[in-house]
């Protein structure tokens, strides 16, 4: 179900590069987060998955309460890296009912957007764990019917070739995993964190959070 991962930066046009040098491919300006305090580029990861390179917006100045504590993580930032992913089940009412009948705690279906370079306008609804182990478990993602996916047109020529979650305690994390109906893979490490590596034209990226 893994839809995009994020990669926070304290400034995008670092991140552009930062991407750009390790694999190859320049990512393509995405655009803004209305509402949200954020600015993207983004990279396509092959069919229905894309790198999303996520830094603070210089011009919003005031940002929500629900959305600050990430703008306030990508300022700290020293160095690119992973802050969290999106995975997509489908129809995210459905998934908030299972989500309550489980017991898990979450926010949302709450509705975001941003408009292309072009003038077209992206829309689609997230919802997200309340407690996500510091992004390590994903928010979830509906894209709007009539919203163009942003794999299909992003600058293309890398692929991701692994994605994986690393925890001390991988057999509580798996029990966690499958009461949310992901299916991604989980390693036993010291650190809890998620790792990727992106394989571009001619050399290959390896980051994690």
């Amino acid at each position: 179900m893994l839809d995009h991962i994020l990669l926070g930066c304290s400034d995008r046009d670092r991140g552009i590069d930062l991407v750009e040098e390790h694999t190859g491919v320049r990512a393509a300006i995405g655009g803004v987060h209305p509402g949200r305090g954020t600015c993207n580029a983004l990279l396509s990861l092959g069919q229905r998955r894309y790198l999303e390179i996520i830094a603070p917006d210089p011009a919003q100045t005031q940002v929500p309460d629900f959305a600050a504590s990430l703008v306030q993580r990508l300022k700290s930032l020293s160095t690119p890296r992973l802050v969290g992913w999106a995975a997509h089940p489908g129809d995210l009412d459905s998934l908030a009912k299972r989500l309550s009948a489980s017991g898990i705690v979450f926010d949302g279906p709450r509705a975001g957007s941003r408009a292309r370079p072009d003038g077209r306008m992206l829309k689609w609804r997230t919802l997200n764990l309340s407690h996500d182990l510091d992004g390590v478990l994903p928010f979830f993602i509906e894209w709007n019917a009539n919203s163009q996916h942003p794999s299909t047109d992003a600058p293309a020529g890398c692929q991701l070739e692994n994605f994986v979650i690393v925890d001390p305690e991988p057999a509580a994390l798996k029990k966690t995993c499958e009461r949310l109906g992901l299916d991604v893979r989980i390693e036993a490490g010291k650190q809890r964190q998620i790792a990727a590596r992106i394989a571009g034209p001619d050399r290959t990226y390896e980051v994690a959070s």
